[in-house]
């Protein structure tokens, strides 16, 4: 039996484990799941998850999480926040089962009711099929600069 639910602060290690989940990563893993506590609590991220049942036992199968971005008004975007998709992970044994494509739709839901514009990600080749159903479309402007610390 499937169940869906929001993620909570207490879900922030297993948020962190989806979004690092190479163990070459894992040094990265306590400082986002800080991150992610504080922002769940802040409601700067929404996530959901979906488990293999309820209750204590139950396993996460899937998890994605939205980021809200207070970005300004823009040209064509009238509303002065953004949202970001991240964090879309399934288990590798549960993966083409519709999991990730529903919690994204409810996230996209969350999106739409606060009056987002807009919703961006950044996708693996994997993903992009999903994401392309959706309605998401690639883009040639984004760039980005890597800063080093000062």
């Amino acid at each position: 039996m499937l169940s869906f639910r929001p993620a909570t602060p207490a879900d922030a290690d297993t948020i962190a484990a989806h979004r690092y989940p190479a163990e070459a990563d894992a040094p990265e893993r306590p400082v986002y799941a800080g991150w992610v506590r504080g922002a769940l609590l802040s409601g700067s991220y929404q996530g959901r998850l979906a488990l293999s049942g309820t209750g204590e036992g139950a396993e996460v199968l899937a998890g994605a999480g939205l980021v809200w971005l207070d970005w300004g008004p823009v040209r064509g975007h009238p509303s002065p926040r953004r949202a970001r998709l991240v964090n879309v992970w399934t288990r590798p044994d549960q993966r083409r089962r519709g999991l990730a494509r529903r919690l994204v739709l409810e996230l996209l839901d969350l999106a739409r009711a606060g009056g987002a514009h807009a919703v961006t990600l950044g996708s693996t080749e994997e993903g992009r099929a999903l994401y392309g159903r959706l309605g998401f479309s690639p883009s040639d402007s984004e760039m980005a600069l890597r800063l080093e610390p000062a």
